[in-house]
């Protein structure tokens, strides 16, 4: 390309991290990597021409540490540092020490950066710029009578938000006057722990809104143009789940004056590279749009956009960082087809989302669409960063076949050893108001909570073919069935027989006459979509029928103690202590040791990959404290027991909060 750059360093992990590398090197450019130690064995640190060491896996001490990633810059000779998204990508005082060391920032200028990077900044430029904004105030400076009476004065509902940061953290729904109490309290907190800086902004809350953002890009020479919108509506607790490009609800009329909005907010602030303008959109009158925010990077959703346009999003920031003149116009611009984008977590769907961690056992990617991945097989998914793995884009002519090829690719997509959200996401994107395109941001919190389907007897038949293959801890080859089953015999073979406890709470039945010989996989092929593994701790992962299952194998006491165990839950009965639901820190602890609590009443709260999970008493009783505030505890660590208070019926109606999950 130009020759004022020859050496990008991502600063970044994951798979944008690879997808930034992918497209430094189709450019003839050489890319340097860097890496926590949580990161060392990580696909980013191998693809890359070079990698540096950061510091340990907390990102505060490596991937957020500007002095490591600036020396890192020096040491491998960069000329350019690429942020990617989330961690310094953002930053205004990263961006002008780049300059100050002579290394180019492949992002904008200290003012956008700066006056976007504050919501209520933002707000108050893009709206004294001809951008319709959404009613609301800053809180800043104010104390909690002030912000109280000046809620009254806007209205409710209302929706609280840190100034700072993105990605819905800290976001409080306030319907009353009653709430904003603690909404205000809870977001603080949050916003002073992801970003430093607790000042809030309220503004009214648009129900059954629509979010769309449109994707902008400028140059140095005085060019601002847009590649369309994406509908990025799908979301859960204010985290985008499913993106698309263009929107079902956005007409050519409608397009031409998001896109003007967009890029007069863009060069209000003097934009320069790949940016995103965000809006809300009335369900009820598509006509009308406010702004969000400008996030002044590049965005997680962004393949959408690249394969309905043709444009590589990440060439076009190089090359305008590079001093480069974009080489389209606006009127090269042109949508073909529709995209749709899914994307997929290390998370449980069945216990709220939960965070979950892990070694990839067995990865495959979809074939015949983009998938952006940040694992591959042997890959360890741990507690540290974003529980995003990876990114599934499917790309047709018609929005109905888009919808269509992505459920085929998450169907095929394979990733044994750590639960993942696919099976929400089939279910969603199978959803007929998401097939309708009649979307709003609640949509997914007014779908029933998701379950654990009952395993198939392709899935059983291929968990039993893997332990009688010799599956077992340790490779005992055939030491799993006789350990664990009982015989029949009667025949010329003795016929074994499994207990397999299912993820479902169900122990389930196979013989090894109903298992046939599995067949060896190769863990990183595009083709197959049978796969089987069995970890170190027992556990035999399998993926047929489009789900990955998992199950472990009992002896029969303890398949008749599972059985027992789940007859007394049938009955109402409650266990006393209490499970950490995921790993994570103890951030706080509500009630003190020897308090009487009821059914309900927060214990804890745990923190971990962003996300906040309160542990509550599953029935009255008196609560006995197992851990401190501060504490590091393991998903399944006992944090505190509740005994039952005596006089307390047996049998209670389940909470809302749902005991423990």
């Amino acid at each position: 390309m130009t020759a004022s750059l020859h050496t990008v360093l991502v600063a970044n992990r994951g798979e944008i991290a690879r997808r930034v590398i992918r497209t430094v090197h189709r450019m003839g450019l050489r890319a340097v990597a860097v890496y926590s130690d949580a990161d060392a064995d990580a696909p980013h640190v191998r693809e890359a021409d070079a990698a540096v060491r950061l510091g340990p896996a907390s990102a505060a001490r490596s991937y957020l540490d500007a002095d490591a990633v600036l020396r890192a810059a020096r040491e491998s000779g960069a000329d350019a540092v690429h942020p990617g998204y989330g961690f310094l990508s953002e930053n205004a005082a990263f961006a002008r020490a780049c300059a100050a060391a002579g290394i180019v920032f492949v992002g904008p200028g200290e003012e956008a950066l700066a006056v976007m990077g504050d919501k209520i900044h933002a707000k108050a430029h893009v709206a004294a710029h001809g951008v319709p904004t959404v009613p609301g105030f800053s809180a800043a400076g104010m104390d909690d009578d002030e912000i109280a009476a000046a809620a009254s004065r806007t209205g409710f509902p209302l929706l609280v938000k840190p100034s700072a940061g993105g990605g819905g953290k800290g976001m409080q729904v306030v319907r009353r006057a009653d709430e904003l109490p603690a909404a205000l309290a809870t977001a603080r907190r949050i916003a002073r722990a992801a970003f430093g800086d607790d000042t809030l902004l309220l503004e009214r809350l648009l129900e059954r809104p629509r979010h769309i953002e449109v994707q902008v890009l400028a140059d140095a020479h005085g060019t601002t143009l847009h590649l369309g919108e994406r509908e990025c509506t799908l979301q859960r607790r204010h985290q985008k789940v499913i993106e698309e490009a263009p929107s079902p609800i956005v007409d050519a009329a409608l397009r031409e004056r998001l896109g003007a909005a967009a890029c007069r907010a863009a060069a209000s602030v003097g934009y320069v590279g790949a940016g995103t303008v965000e809006f809300l959109v009335a369900a009820a009158r598509p006509d009308e749009f406010f702004f969000i925010e400008m996030n002044t990077r590049l965005q997680v959703e962004h393949p959408v956009t690249e394969l309905v346009t043709g444009v590589d999003l990440v060439e076009q920031q190089l090359r305008i960082a590079a001093g480069e003149p974009l080489r389209i116009r606006q009127d090269d611009v042109r949508l073909s087809g529709h995209a749709v984008e899914a994307r997929v977590y290390a998370e449980s769907p069945a216990t709220g989302f939960l965070p979950a961690t892990g070694t990839v056992r067995v990865w495959r990617a979809a074939p015949g669409v983009r998938t952006d991945a940040a694992v591959e097989s042997g890959s360890v998914v741990t507690a540290d960063y974003d529980p995003m793995i990876a990114k599934v884009i499917a790309h047709a002519p018609e929005r109905e076949a888009a919808l269509a090829a992505l459920d085929r690719a998450l169907a095929d997509t394979v990733v044994l050893g750590v639960e993942t959200n696919i099976p929400f996401l089939r279910t969603l994107v199978q959803d007929d108001d998401v097939v309708r395109g009649d979307l709003d941001t609640g949509l997914i919190e007014r779908m029933p909570a998701p379950t654990v389907d009952a395993p198939t007897p392709t899935q059983l038949r291929l968990a039993a073919a893997a332990l009688r293959a010799g599956g077992a801890p340790g490779g005992a080859a055939g030491g799993v069935w006789p350990a664990l089953a009982g015989r029949r015999f009667g025949r010329r073979d003795a016929v074994v027989a499994v207990h397999l406890e299912g993820a479902d709470g169900h122990v389930h039945l196979v013989t090894s006459d109903d298992a046939p010989d599995p067949t060896p996989a190769s863990p990183d092929s595009d083709a197959d979509t049978e796969a089987a593994a069995v970890v170190e701790d027992g556990v035999v992962w399998v993926h047929a029928d489009g789900a990955t299952a998992s199950f472990v194998p009992l002896t029969r006491r303890a398949a008749w103690e599972c059985a027992h165990a789940a007859r007394g839950r049938d009955a109402g009965a409650a266990a006393p202590e209490l499970p950490a639901p995921m790993p994570g820190a103890v951030i706080a602890v509500h009630v003190a040791d020897g308090d009487d609590v009821v059914a309900g009443e927060r214990i804890l709260t745990i923190e971990a990959m962003k996300m906040e999970h309160a542990v509550t008493a599953p029935h009255p009783g008196t609560v006995r404290l197992r851990v401190a505030a501060g504490a590091q505890v393991r998903r399944g660590d006992v944090v505190a027991v509740v005994d039952p208070t005596p006089t307390a019926p047996e049998t209670r109606e389940p909470t809302a909060s749902g005991g423990t999950a």
